[in-house]
């Protein structure tokens, strides 16, 4: 008997209770108002509990069993299911549980050891046998369900109340395991079957997967899936991707072989989607990316990497880099064969002379190449695009300042008039792309020598395509190298700008002096520190021309004084008025050129000796001069005897017959090409001003930090000097700044040097 006396404070209750014949209190509450009332709540049992019928459990039993032998047998159940929960429920609460339980089990486990007899069969192929076992255990699982629904009571109340016990379910699977699934031969067969089909599909045979994926799952379910099938499954696709990996490595190309790679990863896990364990995945994976890639990396590379970036096959670099992340070790080789294929790519365009003329452009073409594969292929991956950086900077200081004097001829190229292949557009994008080859040259000064010399010459003889694209380029190299790089190179943009001013003032000049002449005088004033350095050439001049020289010397030299003007024949121009048989002609030539020609107007043949005597110009020169003059495209004198060369014994005469459809004719300056020897002087300047720059730095330091060994001043000077230099060349300039007294070594101590105040 249950008594409740908890006080409720909300409200007030007192029970009433009265007693009815079958033993049964009913109890009413009246809420009472008052407060302080006793509470009470009686529940009382049954007196009398009602008994079992004699031999109930039994034919209750009885009638269960039959039940289950008819699931078992798959034959019709004669009472009603609703019946048969209702005896159980019965059984159960009259405390028959544990018995009934053990009789169910006893029933289900004769009835499983009874189906192993099946499997004994030797006769059976084993698709059959396979078909066979997930037959049985399908019946197993359906019988196991039904089972368990008659018996829901049993499984609910006391199957849960006992820890210990498997529930119903879980006993089915627990005795098919045991007997049936555990058995030593039976799981062989089944596990050899399910491997077979397999083998089969993967030779590229149809096999049925829902079967597969039957089998599978009853093992996953049985929890024996890991060791019987697992273990086995991955040993077996070890042995098989591994020797296919060693055979197909050595029949197929790498790009064949990629795609066959591919197919395969894709078909593997196509399988764990269909029918393998999820938990399969990883181990399944990593053992086929190893035995078709990890295990072949470097061969792969060697035997393939070279063509496919050769014929920038863009789709299978970008699989192999795809393929090559997901194993171990994959990347950084293929990463270190990418920077080794640029070195030596890039090594031949720059380490080959033959290729000098073509040098810049196939520089340009690779790097565009090998941005596209960066970019498309490696995902724009930091660390290639790292190495593809440090590969250039390697490859193109192999061969010290050649490359550097043939960038800024390219870019002469670029921006000289009559360069019409690129718009205003392209040309700057030509640019920003020569910029980036730029950075990768560690000696600039010879860059900035050369680009000096010839943007002097497209200054002077007005031969620049766009003044925009100059100041664009000047902009860039101020932006990449800073002020003190660009600042000569600006000094001749403002010299040119300076000379326009001066010209205006010095026509007016002209104006108001008596006699006008009828020569027409345009005078560029050079400030000497900013401009190439010009070898200075004697000529004789016609009286005209001296005589406008002195009248602008006076005028310049009134504004300026303490100045002083040196005047450079070899830069000069003309516009000759010619007159021929077919009519008057314009012939704009250089200096040298006007010379030669304007001889003629003195006497109607002359001898290479005689015009070398009347016009002062040195041999080499005035032979390239007549050359243009009388065995170029433009005639306009004649070359006795006739030939290609001048010789010394030629003669030369006006051609009055000279015809051609332009009015104004440009012949070509021979003499504004570059020679060999301007060529020398030009490095052999850039190497002058190195060994200043040394001396410079060296005092710099020294002054600085008073006393200093040998080691560490030339590990300063490596980390202040702005080009490439030889410990030896250093040793040099240290040896000749003691000569000179600026330092000296220390008495005791041979390898530290004082600074000398």
């Amino acid at each position: 008997m249950a008594e409740d006396t908890r006080q409720d404070k909300r409200a007030s209750f007192s029970a009433i209770t009265e007693h009815n014949t079958n033993g049964m209190a009913r109890t009413s509450a009246v809420a009472s108002s008052k407060s302080g009332a006793s509470k009470k709540l009686v529940i009382k049992n049954f007196k009398d509990r009602p008994k079992l019928a004699e031999n109930y459990t039994e034919d209750t039993w009885l009638k269960l069993r039959d039940a289950v032998s008819a699931i078992q047998n798959s034959t019709s159940i004669k009472y009603n299911l609703e019946e048969l929960y209702q005896a159980v429920e019965n059984l159960c609460s009259y405390k028959v549980s544990p018995t009934l339980y053990k009789q169910l089990r006893q029933v289900c486990e004769d009835h499983v050891q009874a189906q192993i007899k099946q499997f004994r069969e030797e006769s059976l192929d084993n698709l059959s046998f396979l078909k066979r076992m997930n037959r049985c255990w399908q019946d197993h699982c359906r019988q196991t369900i039904m089972i368990r629904s008659i018996f829901l009571f049993l499984d609910r109340t006391y199957v849960l109340q006992n820890s210990l016990l498997p529930s119903i379910w879980d006993t089915g699977l627990e005795l098919f395991r045991t007997h049936i699934v555990s058995d030593t031969a039976v799981q062989k067969r089944t596990v050899d079957g399910i491997l077979e089909q397999i083998e089969l599909e993967r030779n590229g045979e149809t096999v049925d997967r829902s079967l597969i994926r039957s089998l599978l799952g009853m093992l996953s379910d049985l929890q024996v899936y890991k060791e019987s099938f697992e273990e086995r499954f991955l040993i077996e696709t070890n042995r098989l991707y591994a020797a296919e990996g060693q055979r197909l490595t050595q029949e197929r190309d790498v790009p064949e072989y990629l795609h066959h790679v591919a197919h395969r990863l894709e078909e593997e896990n196509d399988r764990i989607m269909s029918y393998l364990d999820q938990s399969t995945q990883k181990p399944l994976i990593n053992c086929v990316e190893k035995q078709l890639l990890g295990e072949h990396i470097t061969a792969m590379l060697q035997k393939g990497l070279r063509t496919l970036l050769d014929e920038n096959r863009v789709t299978e670099l970008g699989l192999l880099y795809q393929l090559f992340s997901k194993v171990k070790g994959g990347l950084p080789t293929l990463l270190q064969f990418w920077r080794d294929y640029i070195k030596s790519f890039g090594g031949e365009i720059v380490c080959t002379p033959e290729k000098d003329k073509d040098m810049v452009q196939d520089l340009l073409d690779f790097k565009d190449k090998m941005d596209n594969v960066a970019q498309m292929c490696f995902t724009r991956s930091e660390g290639f695009i790292n190495a593809m950086k440090e590969a250039f900077e390697t490859f193109i200081n192999k061969r010290p300042n050649k490359p550097a004097e043939l960038i800024a001829k390219y870019v002469d190229s670029k921006l000289r008039a009559g360069n019409k292949e690129a718009t205003e557009e392209e040309l700057e994008r030509i640019l920003d792309k020569i910029m980036i080859i730029f950075r990768f040259i560690h000696g600039k000064d010879v860059f900035e020598a050369f680009y000096k010399k010839d943007l002097a010459k497209r200054l002077l003889v007005g031969k620049s395509a766009s003044v925009d694209a100059e100041k664009s380029m000047l902009s860039k190299l101020k932006h990449e190298c800073g002020a003190a790089f660009t600042s000569k190179l600006e000094g001749m943009f403002k010299d040119m700008e300076l000379s326009k001013d001066i010209m205006i003032q010095f026509k007016q000049y002209i104006q108001n002096q008596s006699g006008p002449s009828n020569i027409e005088l345009t005078v560029n004033i050079l400030t000497m520190g900013y401009w190439p350095s010009y070898i200075p050439m004697e000529v004789h001049l016609p009286p005209e021309m001296v005589k406008l020289q002195e009248v602008f010397k006076l005028f310049y030299l009134g504004k300026h004084s303490g100045r002083k003007l040196q005047w450079q024949p070899t830069l000069g121009h003309a516009v000759l008025k010619a007159e021929f048989k077919e009519g008057k002609k314009e012939l704009q030539v250089s200096l040298f050129q006007t010379l030669v020609l304007l001889m003629f107007n003195e006497g109607e043949e002359f001898s290479m000796d005689e015009i070398r005597a009347a016009t002062g110009i040195e041999e080499e020169e005035l032979r390239r001069t007549l050359q243009s003059l009388a065995c170029g495209k433009a005639r306009v004198l004649n070359k006795n005897p006739r030939g290609k060369d001048v010789e010394d014994g030629d003669r030369f005469n006006f051609n009055n017959d000279f015809k051609h459809k332009l009015f104004r004719i440009k012949i070509n300056q021979i003499q504004m090409k570059e020679t060999v020897e301007e060529q020398v002087s030009t490095t052999e300047r850039v190497f002058q001003d190195r060994q200043y720059q040394i001396d410079a730095a060296v005092v710099r330091i020294m002054k600085m930090r008073k006393t200093l060994s040998h080691n560490l001043l030339v590990s300063e000077l490596y980390n202040q000097l702005k080009f490439p230099v030889k410990p030896g060349d250093l040793k040099k300039r240290i040896e000749s700044l003691i000569d000179r007294d600026y330092m000296e070594r220390d008495k005791e101590t041979p390898n530290q040097y004082h600074y000398v105040a």
